[in-house]
């Protein structure tokens, strides 16, 4: 009978483990106050009021960092809403100022950095309040917009309410 011996294998001096991880696509959001009080005015007279800050939040991780952010709104209107009861848009004018707080790199630009520059606001047509060019990676801004409402002349007292729509892209 010829018998066989089995021989240990011989043990590698190192051995490589591949090891992955996935970087996840984060999100490019806009967050704005729920409420704003602009004050009080005169018909004929101008309410000027900050609406709180306005933050925009891209995680997305993006080799061009890029971004819009725009404003739109609604009719402001009191009581039944009849033309008297009802300021238009186009009759607020928004101011976004300067940035308040910005993290990540790019160029950050303000739509309207002085009070000269406010401009009216549209239902339709959206107003650019700010952008954010080239960069890589993640970025924030915030900003403390100021409205400027030209009240009417033949506008009567009440509280009007109306929404202010910020979103980025």
């Amino acid at each position: 009978m010829v018998g066989f011996l089995a021989t240990p294998a011989a043990a590698a001096p190192t051995d490589t483990t591949t090891a992955t991880f996935e970087v996840l696509v984060g999100t490019l959001d806009v967050d704005a106050p729920a409420t704003a009080d602009l004050g009080t005015g005169a018909t004929g007279g101008t309410i000027t009021g900050q609406l709180g800050t306005v933050t925009v939040d891209d995680s997305r991780g993006a080799a061009d960092a890029s971004w819009v952010a725009s404003v739109t709104a609604s009719v402001f209107q009191t009581g039944g809403g009849s033309p008297a009861e009802t300021v238009l848009p186009s009759e607020i004018d928004y101011w976004s100022g300067p940035a308040t707080a910005t993290t990540g790199d790019g160029t950050f630009t303000p739509g309207q950095l002085t009070a000269g520059d406010a401009a009216p606001l549209d239902s339709v047509t959206p107003l650019t309040v700010f952008t954010h060019a080239g960069g890589t990676g993640g970025n924030t801004v915030s900003w403390n917009p100021t409205l400027v409402v030209n009240v009417p002349l033949d506008s009567i007292a009440g509280v009007y309410t109306g929404t202010v729509t910020h979103s980025v892209a």
